[in-house]
C-alpha cells in the first residue's frame, strides 16, 4: 500500500481513512489536502477518483483547474480537454442547463472541449471510464496535429 501521490508507503490506518471517505489510497498529509480540496471548491469524489485513475494510466491532469472562469474538475492541457463530473445530472434544472451550455462555450473559444460525465460512471464503471477518455484524448490529439 503506497500513497498515489508521493508514493510513501502507507501505515494500516492511513489506508483505512483515505479508502474509507475518498476510495483512494493516499498518506495522512495528501489525504488531508484532497479534503480541504473538497471543501474549498465542492469537489465531488468521483473527481478525484477519476483523477488518480487517469494518473495511474498515465494521464497528465490536473485536479480543479481554473479556466479563467470557473474551477474545472479535471483538466487535461495537452489535449485542450475539461472534465466535469455531474453529480446532480438527475436533478438538471433549465437554468443549470444553459450555464453547462455556456460553459461549454467559453472553454470552445479557449479552444477546450468539455465533456461532462455522470458520477455513477466514475464510481462503478473507473477502469472503463478512464480506457474510453484515453481514447477521447487520442482522437483529441489527432486533431490537434491536423490543425
Amino acid at each position: 500500500m503506497i500513497c498515489l501521490e508521493c508514493k510513501k508507503e502507507l501505515g494500516y490506518i492511513d489506508h483505512k481513512n483515505a479508502m474509507d471517505s475518498l476510495g483512494v489510497e493516499l498518506c495522512f498529509d495528501h489525504h488531508k489536502r484532497m479534503k480541504a480540496l473538497i471543501v474549498k471548491n465542492d469537489t465531488p469524489l468521483e473527481a478525484i477518483q477519476l483523477y488518480y485513475g487517469l494518473k495511474e494510466a498515465g494521464v497528465k491532469a490536473m485536479l480543479e483547474w481554473w479556466d479563467g472562469h470557473k474551477s474545472v474538475d479535471i483538466a487535461i492541457s495537452r489535449v485542450k480537454l475539461n472534465i466535469e463530473i455531474d453529480s446532480e445530472y438527475d436533478k438538471l434544472t433549465e437554468e443549470q442547463a444553459i450555464n453547462n451550455l455556456e460553459q461549454a462555450m467559453h472553454s470552445f473559444k479557449n479552444g477546450f472541449t468539455t465533456i461532462r460525465i455522470p458520477h455513477i460512471l466514475v464510481r462503478y464503471y473507473l477502469n472503463e471510464t478512464v480506457k474510453n477518455i484515453i481514447g477521447i484524448m487520442e482522437g483529441l490529439k489527432a486533431n490537434i496535429k491536423m490543425i
